[in-house]
Protein backbone atom coordinates (compact mmCIF):
# COMPACT_ATOMS: atom_id res chain seq x y z
CA UNK A 1 0.00 0.00 0.00
CA UNK A 2 1.60 3.09 -0.95
CA UNK A 3 1.83 6.02 1.28
CA UNK A 4 2.45 10.11 0.88
CA UNK A 5 -0.65 11.21 -1.12
CA UNK A 6 -0.28 7.80 -3.88
CA UNK A 7 -3.63 6.13 -3.56
CA UNK A 8 -3.65 3.02 -1.41
CA UNK A 9 -5.03 -0.40 -2.75
CA UNK A 10 -8.11 -1.03 -2.02
CA UNK A 11 -7.47 -4.71 -2.84
CA UNK A 12 -5.14 -4.52 -0.13
CA UNK A 13 -6.97 -3.17 2.93
CA UNK A 14 -9.59 -5.94 2.63
CA UNK A 15 -6.94 -8.20 3.38
CA UNK A 16 -7.54 -10.11 6.63
CA UNK A 17 -4.87 -10.14 9.37
CA UNK A 18 -5.32 -12.12 12.13
CA UNK A 19 -4.49 -9.76 15.35
CA UNK A 20 -3.85 -6.63 13.14
CA UNK A 21 -6.27 -4.05 13.97
CA UNK A 22 -8.29 -2.28 11.72
CA UNK A 23 -7.30 1.10 12.50
CA UNK A 24 -4.25 2.32 14.71
CA UNK A 25 -2.56 6.00 15.28
CA UNK A 26 0.78 5.56 16.87
CA UNK A 27 1.77 8.55 18.14
CA UNK A 28 0.06 11.05 16.30
CA UNK A 29 1.43 14.95 16.03
CA UNK A 30 -0.74 16.94 14.12
CA UNK A 31 -1.34 20.74 14.11
CA UNK A 32 -2.84 24.25 12.49
CA UNK A 33 -0.17 25.96 11.44
CA UNK A 34 2.29 26.65 14.31
CA UNK A 35 -0.52 25.46 16.96
CA UNK A 36 -0.17 21.79 18.27
CA UNK A 37 -3.58 20.51 18.73
CA UNK A 38 -2.96 16.60 18.87
CA UNK A 39 0.33 15.48 20.91
CA UNK A 40 1.55 11.51 20.27
CA UNK A 41 -2.04 10.55 19.96
CA UNK A 42 -2.62 6.53 20.29
CA UNK A 43 -6.09 4.72 19.12
CA UNK A 44 -6.54 1.34 18.25
CA UNK A 45 -9.46 -0.10 16.63
CA UNK A 46 -9.71 -4.04 16.41
CA UNK A 47 -11.89 -5.61 12.96
CA UNK A 48 -15.56 -5.48 14.01
CA UNK A 49 -15.74 -3.27 16.96
CA UNK A 50 -16.86 0.15 18.37
CA UNK A 51 -14.25 2.31 19.59
CA UNK A 52 -15.51 5.11 21.19
CA UNK A 53 -13.38 8.72 21.42
CA UNK A 54 -14.68 10.90 24.12
CA UNK A 55 -14.11 14.10 25.24
CA UNK A 56 -15.21 17.85 26.36
CA UNK A 57 -14.82 20.61 23.10
CA UNK A 58 -11.13 21.34 22.35
CA UNK A 59 -10.34 17.71 23.58
CA UNK A 60 -9.12 17.13 20.02
CA UNK A 61 -11.37 14.55 18.50
CA UNK A 62 -12.25 16.58 15.41
CA UNK A 63 -9.10 16.83 14.30
CA UNK A 64 -8.17 13.05 15.12
CA UNK A 65 -11.40 12.43 12.55
CA UNK A 66 -9.73 14.70 10.38
CA UNK A 67 -6.53 12.48 10.54
CA UNK A 68 -8.26 8.81 9.84
CA UNK A 69 -9.98 10.43 6.80
CA UNK A 70 -6.96 12.04 5.28
CA UNK A 71 -8.48 15.13 5.33
CA UNK A 72 -5.38 16.21 7.60
CA UNK A 73 -1.99 15.05 7.40
CA UNK A 74 0.17 14.51 11.01
CA UNK A 75 3.64 16.27 11.25
CA UNK A 76 4.54 13.06 12.97
CA UNK A 77 3.40 9.92 14.05
CA UNK A 78 1.73 6.71 11.81
CA UNK A 79 -2.08 6.44 10.24
CA UNK A 80 -2.54 2.71 10.33
CA UNK A 81 -5.18 0.82 8.17
CA UNK A 82 -5.27 -2.60 8.49
CA UNK A 83 -1.57 -3.03 8.63
CA UNK A 84 -0.76 -0.84 6.09
CA UNK A 85 0.85 2.50 6.52
CA UNK A 86 -1.45 5.06 5.00
CA UNK A 87 0.25 8.44 6.79
CA UNK A 88 -0.07 11.02 3.99
CA UNK A 89 -2.46 9.19 1.82
CA UNK A 90 -4.80 11.75 0.76
CA UNK A 91 -8.77 11.46 1.71
CA UNK A 92 -10.01 10.38 -1.81
CA UNK A 93 -7.36 7.44 -1.26
CA UNK A 94 -8.19 6.28 1.94
CA UNK A 95 -12.01 6.39 0.92
CA UNK A 96 -11.77 4.06 -2.12
CA UNK A 97 -10.01 1.95 0.77
CA UNK A 98 -13.19 2.26 2.77
CA UNK A 99 -13.00 4.21 4.81
CA UNK A 100 -16.38 5.99 5.29
CA UNK A 101 -17.03 8.82 7.21
CA UNK A 102 -20.09 10.51 8.70
CA UNK A 103 -19.43 14.15 9.07
CA UNK A 104 -20.73 16.10 12.19
CA UNK A 105 -23.92 17.90 10.67
CA UNK A 106 -24.60 14.67 8.66
CA UNK A 107 -23.56 16.39 5.42
CA UNK A 108 -26.67 15.90 4.00
CA UNK A 109 -28.77 17.60 1.24
CA UNK A 110 -31.94 19.89 1.95
CA UNK A 111 -33.66 19.92 -1.62
CA UNK A 112 -32.29 16.11 -2.50
CA UNK A 113 -34.97 12.78 -2.04
CA UNK A 114 -33.76 10.19 0.33
CA UNK A 115 -33.87 8.30 -3.09
CA UNK A 116 -31.66 11.07 -5.08
CA UNK A 117 -28.92 10.63 -1.97
CA UNK A 118 -28.51 6.95 -2.30
CA UNK A 119 -28.19 7.37 -5.63
CA UNK A 120 -25.31 9.51 -5.45
CA UNK A 121 -24.20 7.14 -3.12
CA UNK A 122 -23.66 4.18 -5.96
CA UNK A 123 -20.86 3.38 -7.54
CA UNK A 124 -22.37 3.26 -10.84
CA UNK A 125 -25.72 2.74 -12.25
CA UNK A 126 -25.85 -1.06 -11.87
CA UNK A 127 -25.42 -0.36 -7.80
CA UNK A 128 -28.07 1.68 -7.77
CA UNK A 129 -30.63 -1.11 -6.60
CA UNK A 130 -28.25 -3.04 -4.26
CA UNK A 131 -27.27 0.71 -2.45
CA UNK A 132 -30.99 1.29 -1.89
CA UNK A 133 -31.80 -2.56 -0.95
CA UNK A 134 -28.76 -2.38 1.87
CA UNK A 135 -29.92 0.98 3.01
CA UNK A 136 -33.41 0.23 3.60
CA UNK A 137 -32.63 -3.02 5.22
CA UNK A 138 -31.11 -1.02 7.48
CA UNK A 139 -33.09 1.34 7.76
CA UNK A 140 -36.81 0.39 6.86
CA UNK A 141 -38.01 4.04 8.22
CA UNK A 142 -36.32 5.49 5.12
CA UNK A 143 -38.14 3.28 2.54
CA UNK A 144 -41.61 5.32 3.40
CA UNK A 145 -40.10 8.15 2.93
CA UNK A 146 -37.80 7.34 0.32
CA UNK A 147 -39.86 10.53 -2.05
CA UNK A 148 -39.29 12.56 0.62
CA UNK A 149 -36.88 15.34 0.02
CA UNK A 150 -33.88 15.47 2.99
CA UNK A 151 -34.95 18.85 4.19
CA UNK A 152 -38.67 17.61 5.55
CA UNK A 153 -37.05 14.73 7.44
CA UNK A 154 -36.90 14.98 11.38
CA UNK A 155 -33.39 15.24 12.66
CA UNK A 156 -33.14 11.60 13.54
CA UNK A 157 -34.41 10.66 9.99
CA UNK A 158 -31.90 12.93 8.82
CA UNK A 159 -29.09 11.30 10.82
CA UNK A 160 -30.34 7.62 9.05
CA UNK A 161 -29.99 9.00 6.04
CA UNK A 162 -26.02 10.27 7.04
CA UNK A 163 -26.15 6.46 8.47
CA UNK A 164 -27.64 5.09 5.00
CA UNK A 165 -25.55 6.68 2.94
CA UNK A 166 -22.80 5.36 4.23
CA UNK A 167 -23.27 1.80 4.59
CA UNK A 168 -24.66 1.30 1.72
CA UNK A 169 -21.57 0.75 0.25
CA UNK A 170 -20.41 -1.78 3.14
CA UNK A 171 -17.09 0.07 4.36
CA UNK A 172 -15.15 -1.73 5.78
CA UNK A 173 -14.59 1.26 8.18
CA UNK A 174 -17.38 3.56 9.50
CA UNK A 175 -15.87 7.46 11.33
CA UNK A 176 -19.29 8.60 12.82
CA UNK A 177 -18.48 11.87 14.44
CA UNK A 178 -21.11 13.72 17.18
CA UNK A 179 -23.91 11.25 16.01
CA UNK A 180 -26.03 12.74 19.13
CA UNK A 181 -25.91 16.03 18.16
CA UNK A 182 -28.97 17.75 18.10
CA UNK A 183 -31.27 14.81 18.80
CA UNK A 184 -33.63 13.86 21.71
CA UNK A 185 -32.27 10.79 23.84
CA UNK A 186 -34.67 8.64 22.78
CA UNK A 187 -33.73 8.70 19.20
CA UNK A 188 -29.86 8.90 19.88
CA UNK A 189 -30.61 5.75 21.78
CA UNK A 190 -32.07 4.01 18.58
CA UNK A 191 -29.77 5.25 16.37
CA UNK A 192 -26.49 3.44 18.51
CA UNK A 193 -28.32 0.16 18.27
CA UNK A 194 -28.37 0.66 14.80
CA UNK A 195 -24.53 1.31 14.87
CA UNK A 196 -24.45 -1.99 17.04
CA UNK A 197 -25.97 -4.25 14.56
CA UNK A 198 -23.47 -2.72 11.59
CA UNK A 199 -20.63 -3.57 14.56
CA UNK A 200 -21.88 -6.75 14.56
CA UNK A 201 -22.33 -7.31 10.68
CA UNK A 202 -18.48 -7.07 10.76
CA UNK A 203 -18.09 -3.15 9.91
CA UNK A 204 -15.55 -1.99 12.01
CA UNK A 205 -16.75 1.61 13.58
CA UNK A 206 -15.31 4.51 15.72
CA UNK A 207 -17.61 7.11 17.40
CA UNK A 208 -16.68 10.13 18.37
CA UNK A 209 -18.52 11.85 21.07
CA UNK A 210 -19.13 14.73 23.66
CA UNK A 211 -21.69 12.93 25.48
CA UNK A 212 -20.91 9.36 26.35
CA UNK A 213 -23.90 7.85 27.83
CA UNK A 214 -25.46 6.35 24.92
CA UNK A 215 -22.04 5.55 22.73
CA UNK A 216 -20.78 3.84 26.29
CA UNK A 217 -23.49 1.03 25.94
CA UNK A 218 -22.49 -0.07 22.35
CA UNK A 219 -19.04 0.15 22.36
CA UNK A 220 -16.24 -2.37 23.02
CA UNK A 221 -13.46 -0.37 23.72
CA UNK A 222 -13.42 3.37 25.05
CA UNK A 223 -10.72 6.27 24.87
CA UNK A 224 -11.21 10.35 26.78
CA UNK A 225 -9.46 12.61 25.07
CA UNK A 226 -8.15 15.74 26.96
CA UNK A 227 -6.29 19.15 25.22
CA UNK A 228 -5.23 16.84 22.73
CA UNK A 229 -4.33 14.06 24.28
CA UNK A 230 -5.51 10.73 25.06
CA UNK A 231 -5.47 10.29 29.06
CA UNK A 232 -7.59 6.91 29.57
CA UNK A 233 -8.34 3.72 27.82
CA UNK A 234 -10.40 1.04 28.68
CA UNK A 235 -13.76 -0.89 28.54
CA UNK A 236 -16.93 1.18 29.23
CA UNK A 237 -17.43 -0.03 32.14
CA UNK A 238 -14.50 1.25 33.65
CA UNK A 239 -14.96 4.46 31.80
CA UNK A 240 -18.29 4.81 32.71
CA UNK A 241 -17.38 5.47 36.08
CA UNK A 242 -14.84 7.87 35.76
CA UNK A 243 -16.41 10.02 33.17
CA UNK A 244 -17.31 12.83 35.33
CA UNK A 245 -14.22 13.19 36.85
CA UNK A 246 -12.34 13.08 33.69
CA UNK A 247 -14.52 15.93 31.63
CA UNK A 248 -14.85 18.04 34.75
CA UNK A 249 -10.76 18.13 34.57
CA UNK A 250 -11.17 19.11 30.71
CA UNK A 251 -13.69 21.86 31.43
CA UNK A 252 -11.20 23.22 34.56
CA UNK A 253 -8.12 25.34 32.63
CA UNK A 254 -9.02 24.62 28.82
CA UNK A 255 -8.09 27.63 26.67
CA UNK A 256 -10.94 27.84 24.41
CA UNK A 257 -8.59 30.74 21.98
CA UNK A 258 -6.69 29.97 19.49
CA UNK A 259 -4.40 27.44 21.11
CA UNK A 260 -7.58 24.64 22.06
CA UNK A 261 -7.99 21.63 20.32
CA UNK A 262 -10.61 20.90 17.72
Amino acid sequence: MSVNGMAPEAADVAVDLTGVPMLELVDVHAAYGQIDVLHGVNLRLDAGSVLAVLGANGAGKSTTVRVISGLMRPTSGRLMLNGHDVTGASADALARAGVCVVPEGRGIFPRLSVEDHLRLAAPDRAAIDHVMSVAFEHFPQLKERRKQTAGTLSGGEQQMLALARAVARNPPLLVIDELSMGLAPLIVSHLYEHVRSLADSGVSIVVVEQFAHDVLGVADRAVVMQHGHVVRTGSPDELAGELADLYLATSTGTDHGAGGAT
